[in-house]
């Protein structure tokens, strides 16, 4: 038989969310919770929690509202509540988007140091290019075009 929210008593719904958050942080690892978040969620719940996320981080960059339901193809009253949710001060949002920024800037760091050789240096030897200026990369030909001499 299912029980409605409303329907439940103030320590059921504590057991309940507790279990939940303890399932959560007990796991370790994006694989892990991968495989979790697909258990217990449905694909069209999980793209539902991934775009909200990605709203909260546009709203937070300082995207209009417009420009997100663009973007994102969702209505004005999904970024209003999301905005909701960051206005109402709770640091859950806040929390998870400067650990995905972080994570991103990671994954940059990775794929710039992986494609690199100047990066890679300039990682080994830090302090010598922080002592010498660097040469500005310029976008001008080595060797220019030449001139043909038409008459």
């Amino acid at each position: 038989m299912k029980r409605k929210t409303e329907d439940l008593s103030k320590e059921e719904i504590i057991v309940i969310l507790d279990t939940l958050y303890t399932a959560l942080s007990s796991i370790q690892g994006r694989d892990a919770i991968k495989l979790f978040l697909r258990d217990l969620l449905t694909p069209s719940e999980r793209i539902m929690l991934g775009r909200r996320i990605i709203i909260a981080r546009l709203l937070m960059a300082g995207e209009t509202y417009g420009r997100i339901q663009e973007r994102m193809g969702v209505g004005r009253t999904t970024v209003g509540r999301v905005q909701h949710w960051l206005d109402d001060q709770f640091p859950g949002f806040e929390k998870a988007i400067a650990g995905i920024e972080k994570e991103y800037g990671r994954r940059a760091e990775k794929k710039l140091y992986a494609t690199s050789a100047l990066h890679r240096l300039k990682k080994q030897y830090p302090l010598y290019y922080l002592l010498l200026p660097s040469q500005k990369i310029t976008t001008k030909p080595i060797y220019p075009a030449r001139k043909s001499k038409t008459k």
